[in-house]
């Protein structure tokens, strides 16, 4: 195979003249990371709470979202019930300290999630749909009663089951012990109401005889000829809380009605009346996870009248249909129907109205819509901020698709989310987490997360389930603030001008809607569900190929415009819609792709046009409407059909951006377009990347190191120098920039290594310190016969004593090689760098040096050691109620279902290997030449 060959020659000498310096953008409250705050059993207090935030915005934190949780066991007398006169009082004071210490605050709408709470009654709790059925013969009557008796359910977040004679008062607010039971969801032995009943006769006419039931459960009602009976009922979904802390204990609202949300709403209204919350920035809700219990909750007590509204036609016309077990058209039409209307009321009856709740108090919200059975783009663009969490790129631009479509400053991200095992995740870990929120368009990063925990508190103090453990206990916060800075650096241009993306590539929602399932409802979370499709291969292919994209759902489609040929929204332009082998559409969007390509919009159809209308009602009548439409799509020369992605880009003259491996992201500002570039390839890159459009300069920005300069280009070709998980800003203009050159650098020679006495000393962490060392060889600290060096968890000191090196260079690299974890690197007494990973190394300029020198390196290990030992002793630190300390993986579960560091050996600490300086000169000039081909 035929490779470019890079030819990269070095001038040697190196004279600025006086040339302008880059700025870097400022630093805002929002450019900043901010951190879910978890409240355990509310069991703050003044002081501990101004501690805490001093310590927050030290470590260079934004703002801190307060989401209360279940207790801490045996602080029972200190938990201050959820909305409770007190913890108003501790609100308002949080509220007051953070405006003081420039951090801002955002709350979650509840305790724990999803929205309930002990004042949602059953009349306001999630529901679900149950139905007999009976055969009637001419002439008779039912002989069974209409009853359906619930089965009795209940479920348990903690460790191990409840024992089977447990007891559960009803209404479930009547139990005193809801923290140590930490019900999940509970269903209680009892009748359900009846909805209707309903006789069809056999060519499906429909006969509702819910008036001749009584309220003994008879039917006084004589069949006219043989009909089949279906009973409908409501039952109680028995969702509970999750993680509800004190005073929050309850069942989940139904969220397909807008009484029970406004029911919701009214005891913060209640608890808001006279407190001072002017400062509070946003209201939150994670996601929706109602349906993750046995059942869904796929009912609501006027869905047959809504469901009227909105597909124009009785659903009871057609129950049997909805009801059938086969997967015939007219069975998945009339489900598709059912889901649709399901998906219309989560929006209008949830998010909307929360949304406008918020507004009227002049606050934001934020929201995870994922997991809902609802076309979550439409619940995401109705927020103020969308937000996502995992660990896939396609899954995070589910969010930031909706933020970017619609024109949202913002699209945040739950970061670091179970991110690794208890105590093993890095900053340099995390660092790479947040890089690829980055690349999938997220610029709001939220960590998961924060215990707030009594100063006093006894190590590891106390801890939340899901969590890297961002909190003060952890040895990494000493360098904690490296990795903010880092982020507000990177956000505080992602932040900023506004996506710039080409493709809308349409969301094949009513596909994945007309596909059968074991259950009534599918959700939606990312790729989940359409694994396999051409929707999923082609998203990933233009991530791979450098394609950009946005996704787009059929409401958004809907009001958008043609504006010079290009699709108009909200958010931006964009060059052409892109449907990957869909197969169902409703009318409207088509209709809607038929007038945009008109208008001189490009249409691109991947694979196939698509095949068929949506829905049940008036079917004959829009497949007609959809096929004539149809064809003057596929006949407008703004259309273009194509299995090969690439010829479709061609036909919208749409062109690439050449990252060669390196990942990417894309925004515009007034002057040129702003990209994040991370290399993800897993070893070093040094070559050309190409830029899909003409610049004058472009100017590249270290957010780790804080270097920057103009970038050498030819043409579109810009130079890349990027260490493994190393990142970079650049960022083209129309302008050309009269700032200093890149300090690009090339090796000038070999590594020699440092060798010599290294004195080692333990500086602060636990549990206890141990007794330096001296060693001429670097290693784990672990592996030192020095008592309790292989137990600590903290900061130790490596120094040594260097004769300045001989080479006539411009600087030297330092490189560290393996560190466990975190090293601050001092020369002569001066900050020279952190280094997080998974690259140890860092430039020291030739004029840093003495003719002898200190080198001194503050290396910072993990908790795990720490907690080794302490589990070692029998220190009982998983005190937690609810689901305590869960492992993350099986491996780590001990005999009474909680992690457990037994078997674990000592975590390498340290400076793990050679530590090395290599001489290194600038590249001013570089030049490429390829080969005749």
């Amino acid at each position: 195979m035929k490779k470019k060959v890079l030819q990269i020659a070095a001038m040697l000498v190196c004279n600025y003249a006086a040339q302008a310096q880059v700025q870097w953008p400022a630093i805002t409250q929002t450019a900043k990371p901010w951190t879910r705050w978890w409240w355990e059993g509310s069991a703050v207090d003044s002081s501990g709470l101004t501690a805490a935030m001093e310590l927050y915005a030290k470590a260079g934190l934004g703002g801190l979202e307060i989401t209360p949780i279940y207790g801490v066991k045996g602080t029972e007398a200190r938990f201050r019930p959820f909305l409770s006169p007190s913890w108003m009082t501790m609100l308002e004071y949080t509220l007051s300290e953070a405006s003081r210490l420039k951090l801002g605050i955002d709350m979650a709408t509840g305790t724990g999630w999803p929205f309930g709470g002990p004042w949602v009654t059953n009349e306001d709790a999630s529901k679900y749909l149950a139905y007999k059925k009976f055969e009637i013969k001419k002439g008779s009557s039912l002989s069974e009663k209409l009853e359906f008796i619930q089965e009795p359910i209940l479920r348990s977040a903690n460790p191990k089951p409840l024992p089977p004679d447990t007891k559960v008062l009803e209404p479930v607010s009547a139990n005193k012990n809801l923290q140590e039971l930490a019900i999940d969801q509970v269903r209680f032995r009892k009748p359900l109401p009846l909805v209707s009943v309903l006789a069809y006769d056999s060519k499906g006419n429909m006969t509702d005889v819910t008036r001749y039931a009584t309220a003994d459960g008879r039917l006084n009602w004589s069949a006219p000829e043989d009909v089949t009976i279906y009973a409908l009922f409501m039952g109680w979904h028995g969702k509970m809380v999750e993680r509800a802390a004190p005073g929050g204990e309850g069942l989940a609202i139904d969220h397909f009605s807008l009484p029970a949300l406004q029911h919701y709403l009214a005891k913060f209204d209640e608890a808001f009346k006279g407190r001072n919350t002017a400062s509070l920035r946003s209201y939150f809700n994670d996601s929706y996870e109602v349906d993750d219990a046995r059942g869904q909750a796929n009912w609501t007590p006027e869905f047959f009248s809504e469901f009227q509204r909105l597909r124009g036609y009785d659903l009871r016309t057609v129950m049997p249909l909805l009801l059938a077990k086969d997967n015939s058209q007219e069975h998945l039409r009339v489900l598709y129907d059912y889901r649709m209307t399901i998906s219309d009321l989560l929006l209008e009856k949830f998010t909307q109205p929360w949304h406008n709740w918020a507004k009227a108090q002049g606050k934001l919200i934020r929201n995870q819509s994922h997991g809902s059975p609802s076309n979550i783009f439409d619940l995401y663009e109705t927020v103020d901020i969308p937000e996502t969490e995992g660990t896939e790129i396609l899954r995070f631009k589910f969010a930031s698709s909706a933020a970017h479509v619609s024109g949202k400053q913002f699209a945040s991200a739950e970061a670091a989310t179970w991110l690794g095992e208890h105590f093993k995740s890095s900053l340099g870990d995390v660092k790479q987490a947040v890089d690829k929120y980055f690349l999938g368009g997220v610029n709001h990063i939220f960590y998961h997360g924060t215990n707030y925990s009594p100063q006093d508190e006894p190590y590891p103090g106390w801890l939340f389930y899901a969590a890297v453990h961002f909190t003060p206990a952890n040895s990494f916060w000493k360098d904690f603030h490296t990795l903010n800075e880092y982020v507000a650096r990177c956000q505080s241009f992602l932040q900023a001008g506004q996506s710039d993306n080409d493709v809308l590539l349409y969301f094949p929602f009513h596909d994945r809607n007309m596909q059968p399932g074991r259950d009534m409802l599918h959700h939606f979370d990312g790729m989940e569900g359409f694994s396999g499709t051409y929707f999923e291969s082609v998203a990933e292919e233009m991530l791979k190929e450098g394609w950009t994209f946005d996704m787009v759902s059929d409401r958004q489609l809907l009001e958008s415009k043609a504006t010079d040929g290009k699709v108009q929204m909200p958010g931006g332009k964009y060059k052409a819609i892109l449907l990957a082998d869909v197969k169902y559409l409703p009318l409207e969007t088509l209709q809607k792709l038929n007038a945009l390509a008109k208008a001189g919009v490009k249409i691109l159809f991947y694979e196939n046009l698509p095949a068929d209308v949506t829905g049940y009602h008036n079917l004959e009548q829009n497949r007609a409407a959809f096929h004539k439409t149809l064809a003057e799509v596929s006949a407008n020369k703004n259309s273009a059909l194509n299995n090969h992605l690439s010829e479709l880009m061609r036909a919208a003259g749409i062109v690439k951006e050449e990252m060669n491996g390196l990942s990417f992201e894309r925004r515009s500002w007034d002057k040129g377009r702003t990209y994040f570039i991370a290399n993800t390839t897993g070893k070093e890159y040094h070559s050309y990347i190409t830029l899909s459009e003409p610049f004058a300069s472009v100017v590249q920005y270290n957010p780790m190191t804080q270097e920057a300069g103009v970038a050498h280009a030819v043409g579109r070709q810009v130079y890349m120098h990027l260490k493994a998980g190393e990142s970079c800003i650049l960022q083209t203009s129309s302008e050309k920039s009269t700032a200093p050159a890149y300090p690009y650098m090339i090796s000038a020679g070999l590594p020699e290594e440092i060798t010599g006495d290294w004195q080692l000393q333990f500086l602060q962490g636990g549990p206890d310190i141990p007794q330096g060392k001296i060693t001429t060889k670097t290693g784990s600290w672990t592996d030192l016969q020095v008592a309790h060096a292989s137990e600590f968890s903290g900061t130790a000191a490596y120094t040594i004593n260097i004769k300045k090196p001989q080479r006539n260079v411009d600087a030297y690299e330092l490189n560290l090689g393996k560190v466990g974890e975190t090293a601050e690197v001092f020369l002569n007494g001066k900050r020279i760098t952190t280094l997080m990973g998974p690259d140890y190394r860092v430039m020291i300029p030739m004029s840093a040096f003495k003719e002898n020198n200190e080198l001194r390196i503050l290396v910072t290990n993990g908790m795990a050691n720490r907690m080794i030992a302490l589990e070692k002793k029998g220190v009982q630190w998983k005190k937690f109620y609810n689901i305590n300390m869960p492992a993350r993986l099986p491996e780590n579960r001990g005999d009474d279902g909680l992690f457990t560091t037994k078997g674990w050996q000592p975590t390498p600490s340290g400076l793990l290997g050679k530590v090395t300086l290599t001489p290194q000169r600038k590249l001013l000039d570089l030049k490429i030449t390829k080969p005749r081909q």
